[in-house]
């Protein structure tokens, strides 16, 4: 019986082996093909790898938004603002980044209220959502500098 299943498959097996090649080179010509030259080889569509990608719509953005505010309680939690009463007020994001990596790493540009001053921080959240998990890396005062 295991005799006959061996005939059987084997030349299936043999036949896949041998077309492999063929429809992988086949598929490398198709992606050449349409290779226009406006953007990199295998669709890349001009993003660098690994780079930071804007986010649009932040302020419509809920998913950014409710990192802005994890951020805020977090930075409060840890005794990090200069009035030790009521801390910070999360007032929104008003820029995002995100980048690949080994989850999706958030940069984050928030407005804070504190006493009667708006604030502007930077923050940096890491989301595993395979986890599920997310960590706030960073939240500095915001540099002087326009842009993010």
């Amino acid at each position: 019986m295991a005799s006959k299943l061996y005939y059987a498959v084997a030349p299936l097996v043999l036949v896949l082996l041998l077309l492999a090649p063929l429809s992988s080179a086949r598929l490398a010509a198709a992606a050449a093909d349409d290779d226009d030259g406006q953007w990199p080889a295998g669709g890349g569509r001009g993003r660098k790898v690994g780079g930071r990608t804007d986010v649009e719509d932040v302020e419509g953005n809920r998913e950014v938004q409710e990192l802005g505010l994890f951020c805020v309680v977090e930075h409060n939690r840890r005794g990090g603002s200069a009035t030790r009463g009521r801390g910070l007020v999360f007032s929104r994001v008003v820029a995002a980044q995100t980048q690949v990596v080994s989850g999706i790493k958030y940069y984050l540009r928030i407005a804070a209220q504190e006493a009667d001053d708006e604030l502007v921080f930077d923050a940096v959240v890491v989301v595993k959502a395979w986890v599920p998990s997310r960590e706030m890396v960073s939240f500095v005062p915001a540099a002087e500098l326009p842009g993010y």
